[in-house]
C-alpha cells in the first residue's frame, strides 16, 4: 500500500509541475499554519548564560533556536543524513522521492523517506502524520510555499525550535540542555549523530526509556554518515564509544524570585537579560543551603550582592531551596520581605550626626541611662559603660548613645534621608519615633542593601538595578564624604567573626527585638552585600544574634566574591582627623537636651561605675573613678565614708557588698555626684 502511495506522490508532483501555471497558482495560495509558536521563556545573566527557563502553557520545553548557535558540525551532519540537497531544491526533492519509490518497489517496503527537511518542519507545524497520502501532499504544498517565503537560515531555525527529542523536549536548545545538561554551540560526533537519531522516532529511542535502541540508533547515523564521506572511520568509532546519557539533567533554575520577578513585569517578553553574575548567584545558592545545615527547621535566608559604584545586582538569594515543601518557605522572597533592621541603621544615624556637627568619632558620649517621657531605651546586655568615645560606641553597638544622637537629629529627618537614599522605609505605627534608631521600623534586605551602598559610594544614593536595560540612576547627595569615610573606617576595625578570615570589611550586625531577625551588611571599596536569617512568618528565633548566625555567612559572601577586598580610598581632605582633646570645645563631648544627668561643664562627676551598672567580679574590691572636682575627695557607699582625704581620680575601694547600693562622692568645694548600683 505504501509503494503505491510513493508512486502516486511522484506522479502528482511531476504533473502539477508541468502545469507551471497552475502549479504556481496552488503554491502561492496555501495557507501556511502559524510560523511563530510559543517558545519558553528564557532569562539570563550579564553574559548571557541561561539561568532559568519556562515550559509553554502547554507544559513543553520549547527553546528557540537559529543555525547561529548551533555547532556547524552537527549542521552539517544533519544535512548530510536527512536531506543532502536540502541547500539546492525548493522545498521537494525529486530525486530523493524517486530514490525512495525505487527502494519501495524493489523492497517491497520503506527503506528510505522522500521526505525534506522542509517537508518536515511543514508536518511540525501542522503536527501532522506521515502515513497518508492527503498529509503527505498538504506536506509537499506547505514545504513549497515556505521555501518561497523563507530563507533556507529561517526553514532551518523552524527545524531546529520544533523537533521532537522524546517526552516535553522540542527543539535542539531543549535537547542539549536535557540530556547533555549543556547548549548546543559545541557538540561532539557522538552527541550530534544522537541528536540526529531522536527526532525519528523520539518516544522509542529516548535513551531513559530504551537505552540500547538510542545507542543503535545513533550508531545507524554514524554508520551512514561514514558510507557518504561526511565523517572518517576512526572519527565515527570513536563516537561509538561514547556514552549515550542515561537520563534528563534539570533545566536551569537559578535567581528563581528574581527571574520571577522579571516574568511577572514583562509577560510577553521572551528573553529577560538581568544583571546577575551566574557563577557567583550558584556559589551563593549553595551557601545558603550550607548555612542553614543542621539548623532549626523553619530558618530561612536571604543573600544580596551588589555592585555599589555600578547599581548593579550580582546576586540574589531570596531563600535557601525555592520550594513550597518542608517548613522553610523557599517560594517566599526573603529580599523584599518587611522586616526589623535592629541595630543596622546606626552607622547612617552617626554619620548624619557628625555631618551636622553633634559629635565626632572622638567625642565622648555617655552610656547611662535615659528616659524620653516613657520610652526608656536599654542596652542589648542591660549593662551601662559610662562614658566612651562615639567610634566605640557604635562598634559596641551601644543603644543609648544611639538613642540620644536620633532625638537630636530627629526622628523625621531620619526617615526622609533613608527614603532620598532610595529605601522605602515602613512604619508599624505611622509615626516616627526613637525607637527606629533601634530597629522600630519595617525595611526589605533590598532597602537596607541600597542604605549601605550608599555610604560605600560616599554618601551618594544609587539605584539598585537588577535588570541589564536599566540605566544607572544616581541620586542626590545623604552624607557628606568625610562622613561616608568615617563610619566606613570605624565599622572596618572591627574584629571579624570567629573563624572568618581577617579582612578589612566594613560591616554592622544586627537582631531585631525578640530574636525575629539577624543581620550582617557590609562593604569594601566596590562592592556592598547583605545576609538576613530568620523566619519567614516572623516569630522568634531564641538565641539567634545578628553576630552569630549572619555575619559568618557575610564573609563567606566575600571569600566567594573576591580573592582579595578592593581598598578603602583615603579620607577626603576635609575629614577632621583629631584626638578628643584636640577637637573643638564643643565637640570634645555630647550633651544631648533630653539626658537625664546630665550636669554642668567641668562639675564633679563620679563616671565610674555609671549610674545603674550592674556589676560581677568585686570581691578584691570596687574600682570607682572621678571626674572633675577639687581635692580631696570623700567617697560614700549607701551613706557610710569609704574613703577620705582622697587626692586621686582612680581608686580601688574596699566595698564589696551584695545587692543594691549608692555610691556618693564629695569634693572639698562642697559639690557631689551620686549613682546607683547593683553588686550581683
Amino acid at each position: 500500500m505504501r509503494r503505491h502511495i510513493l508512486f502516486g506522490l511522484v506522479a502528482v508532483f511531476w504533473a502539477a509541475a508541468f502545469a507551471r501555471d497552475s502549479f504556481e497558482t496552488w503554491v502561492n495560495t496555501t495557507d501556511l499554519p502559524p510560523l511563530l509558536n510559543a517558545t519558553s521563556t528564557e532569562v539570563r545573566d550579564r553574559n548571557g548564560a541561561l539561568l532559568r527557563v519556562y515550559t509553554v502553557d502547554n507544559g513543553l520545553w520549547r527553546l528557540g533556536a537559529a543555525p547561529q548557535n548551533v555547532d556547524p558540525k552537527y549542521l552539517e551532519m544533519l544535512v548530510a543524513f536527512e536531506d543532502k540537497r536540502f541547500f539546492a531544491h525548493s522545498g521537494v526533492d525529486p530525486l530523493a522521492m524517486l530514490r525512495a519509490t525505487g527502494q519501495a518497489l524493489a523492497y517491497g517496503k520503506v527503506v528510505s523517506g522522500g521526505s525534506t527537511l522542509t517537508m518536515q518542519v511543514a508536518r511540525l507545524l501542522e503536527d501532522s502524520g506521515t502515513g497518508r497520502w492527503r498529509g503527505k501532499l498538504r506536506q509537499i504544498r506547505v514545504a513549497l510555499a515556505l521555501e518561497k517565503r523563507l530563507d533556507k537560515d529561517q526553514i532551518l531555525t523552524l527545524y531546529l525550535t520544533h523537533a521532537p527529542y522524546g517526552g516535553n523536549l522540542e527543539g535542539i536548545r531543549a535537547a542539549t540542555l536535557s540530556w547533555y545538561g549543556k547548549e548546543p554551540t559545541r557538540l561532539t560526533p557522538a552527541q550530534s549523530a544522537f541528536l540526529i537519531a531522536l527526532p525519528q522516532s523520539p518516544e522509542t529511542r529516548r535513551p531513559d526509556r530504551n537505552f540500547l535502541s538510542a545507542r543503535d540508533a545513533r550508531n545507524q547515523v554514524l554508520d551512514r554518515l561514514t558510507q557518504a564521506g561526511t565523517l572518517l572511520d576512526d572519527t565515527a568509532n570513536a563516537a561509538k564509544s561514547e556514552p549515550v546519557p542515561h537520563q534528563r539533567h534539570p533545566f536551569p533554575a537559578f535567581a528563581p524570585h528574581l527571574s520571577d520577578r522579571a516574568t511577572t513585569r514583562n509577560r510577553d517578553a521572551r528573553r529577560h537579560d538581568l544583571t546577575i553574575d551566574m557563577p557567583l548567584q550558584k556559589s551563593l545558592e549553595r551557601l545558603a543551603a550550607k548555612a542553614l545545615r543542621g539548623k532549626e527547621e523553619r530558618l530561612s535566608i536571604a543573600i544580596l550582592v551588589a555592585d555599589h559604584n555600578s547599581g548593579e545586582i550580582l546576586a540574589s538569594v531570596g531563600s535557601a531551596g525555592f520550594s513550597a515543601d518542608g517548613h522553610r518557605n523557599g517560594f517566599v522572597d526573603m529580599t523584599q520581605a518587611i522586616r526589623s533592621p535592629g541595630s543596622t541603621l546606626k552607622p547612617l544615624i552617626y554619620a548624619m550626626g557628625f555631618d551636622q556637627g553633634l559629635v565626632h568619632p572622638q567625642t565622648l558620649i555617655d552610656d547611662k541611662p535615659v528616659k524620653f517621657g516613657t520610652y526608656a531605651p536599654q542596652n542589648f546586655d542591660g549593662q551601662f559603660r559610662g562614658q566612651l568615645r562615639v567610634a566605640d560606641a557604635l562598634r559596641l553597638s551601644l543603644n543609648i548613645p544611639v538613642v540620644l544622637l536620633t532625638d537630636q537629629i530627629g526622628p523625621a529627618r531620619l526617615m526622609s534621608a533613608m527614603k532620598k537614599a532610595g529605601a522605602d522605609p515602613v512604619l508599624p505605627s505611622g509615626k516616627a519615633g526613637l525607637a527606629i534608631a533601634l530597629g522600630g521600623i519595617g525595611l526589605s534586605l533590598q532597602d537596607l542593601t541600597t542604605l549601605y551602598a550608599m555610604q560605600a559610594r560616599g554618601g551618594k544614593a544609587v539605584k539598585l538595578r537588577w535588570r541589564k536595560e536599566d540605566p544607572l540612576t544616581e541620586g542626590e547627595r545623604i552624607l557628606s564624604r568625610a562622613a561616608a569615610w568615617q563610619v566606613g573606617h570605624i565599622m572596618s576595625e572591627m574584629a571579624p567573626p570567629a573563624g572568618a578570615s581577617n579582612m578589612r570589611l566594613a560591616f554592622k550586625t544586627g537582631t531585631s527585638y525578640g530574636h525575629r531577625d539577624a543581620w550582617a551588611v557590609g562593604y569594601d571599596g566596590s562592592h556592598v552585600a547583605a545576609v538576613w536569617i530568620g523566619r519567614p512568618d516572623g516569630t522568634p528565633v531564641p538565641g539567634a544574634f545578628g553576630g552569630d548566625l549572619a555575619a559568618p555567612v557575610l564573609f563567606d559572601v566575600f571569600q566567594r566574591l573576591k580573592p582579595k577586598l578592593a581598598p578603602f580610598g583615603p579620607p577626603p581632605p576635609e575629614t577632621l582627623i583629631l584626638s578628643t582633646a584636640q577637637l573643638p570645645l564643643p565637640l570634645q563631648r555630647f550633651r544631648g537636651r533630653n539626658a537625664v544627668f546630665q550636669a554642668p561643664p567641668n562639675s564633679l562627676e563620679l563616671s565610674f561605675p555609671p549610674n545603674g551598672a550592674r556589676l560581677e567580679g568585686v570581691e578584691t574590691g570596687l574600682a570607682v573613678k572621678v571626674r572633675h572636682g577639687k581635692f580631696p575627695l570623700t567617697i560614700l557607699a549607701n551613706g557610710h565614708p569609704l574613703a577620705t582625704d582622697v587626692r586621686q581620680r582612680t581608686i580601688n575601694l574596699p566595698f564589696t557588698d551584695k545587692g543594691a547600693s549608692v555610691l556618693t562622692v564629695i569634693d572639698a568645694a562642697g559639690r557631689s555626684d551620686r549613682v546607683e548600683i547593683w553588686i550581683d
